[in-house]
């Protein structure tokens, strides 16, 4: 049975009322009751007109108590500030969120967790190293936290989900409506397997500015942020400042300097705002955790253990291999698909390949 005082707080996300009027209108309430806000005049003064009206207008007692018994339905979980479930890393933040909706496994939210975050468009060199160093943090027992868009996010949720390791996505929109649409089989997934969390009701479309403020969400259950690539007009500039203000740790992953990708990652290390990290286990060791040992290649001939040998310093093409492993150019392109077809590289584009 939901208390009031939730039903309020559900009431108030349904109708958009910002996370700062919330706050605003908790304080000035001794009845915390959507009826006590609504035949309150001091609100006026809080609410706008229109926000005001669209309340009067909306409030169904009957059709809320449904919206909310369905949501129970769907398993969606409501946490609220009175929650003893909420999350206790948000609740002395400046600006936190007053409402979450969850579905999934509540435990990850006590555990320790690792937020990856970056760019939309990360770069081969991005990818390769978003997937191996959350390989081996997934791994170590870290709970992996991003916010589900394209790029790294993706790469992060779903390289967790591979090895079995347990991760967390932050939606900048409700559940029902997923941002990007390309990612809602992933969202399932996690909600199956790790957890979703949403400020926002189920039906919720995001807005722009959904998506900064998630990201103090995104800080704000992490113990630390790391970025793999990201530009300096990159939305993780936001994840990064409320890392900052929250007192979080900061790693950051050293790039070109000729790749607009690793502008913020290089920036940080410069400036010092963050640690430089060239392996997953610097953040491992970092933490206490137990190092990830180097998984051992079993089964592969002479020939292929040649080839794993020379992309172990990053992606490589067909001349470069050909000429140092000395491999007959047939043989070599038959140990290339074996190696494929194992998982154990990955075929880029222009005849280059990579470690997984």
């Amino acid at each position: 049975m939901i208390l009031e005082k939730d039903r309020l707080l559900v009431f108030l996300s349904m109708t958009e009322v910002s996370n700062k009027k919330q706050e605003m209108i908790l304080k000035a309430l001794q009845d915390f009751s959507v009826e006590n806000v609504l035949r309150n005049n001091q609100f006026m003064d809080l609410l706008s007109t229109e926000e005001y009206h669209k309340m009067l207008e909306k409030y169904d007692r009957r059709m809320l108590d449904s919206s909310i018994e369905n949501m129970q339905k769907a398993g969606i979980k409501i946490l609220t500030i009175f929650s003893s479930e909420y999350p206790s890393v948000l609740k002395d933040l400046p600006d936190r969120p007053l409402i979450l909706y969850a579905k999934g496994d509540l435990s990850l939210l006590k555990e320790k967790c690792l937020a990856v975050v970056g760019t939309r468009t990360p770069t081969n060199y991005g990818k390769i190293i978003t997937e191996k160093f959350v390989d081996k943090l997934a791994r170590s027992g870290l709970v992996i936290v991003s916010g589900l868009c394209y790029g790294i996010d993706a790469i992060a949720h779903r390289k967790t989900l591979d090895v079995d390791g347990k991760t967390i996505a932050i939606v900048g929109s409700g559940f029902n409506n997923i941002y990007p649409a390309t990612n809602t089989a992933l969202a399932n997934e996690i909600a199956e397997k790790g957890l979703l969390l949403s400020e926002y009701p189920p039906s919720f479309v995001a807005k722009r500015y959904t998506f900064p403020r998630r990201n103090r969400i995104v800080a704000g259950i992490s113990s630390g942020v790391l970025i793999p690539e990201a530009g300096m007009k990159s939305g993780t500039i936001h994840t990064k400042e409320f890392a900052l203000e929250y007192g979080k740790d900061i790693f950051a992953i050293p790039g070109s300097i000729n790749s607009d990708k690793s502008e913020l990652p290089n920036h940080l290390l410069k400036t010092a705002q963050a640690e430089c990290v060239t392996d997953a286990n610097d953040i491992i060791e970092f933490y206490g955790l137990n190092k990830v040992a180097k998984q051992k290649v079993i089964g592969v001939s002479f020939d292929e253990q040649s080839i794993l040998k020379l992309l172990e310093n990053g992606e490589k093409d067909f001349d470069f291999l050909a000429e140092n492993s000395k491999i007959p150019v047939n043989i070599l392109n038959s140990c290339l698909t074996t190696l494929e077809i194992r998982g154990l590289i990955r075929r880029l584009p222009a005849k280059t390949f990579s470690l997984i």
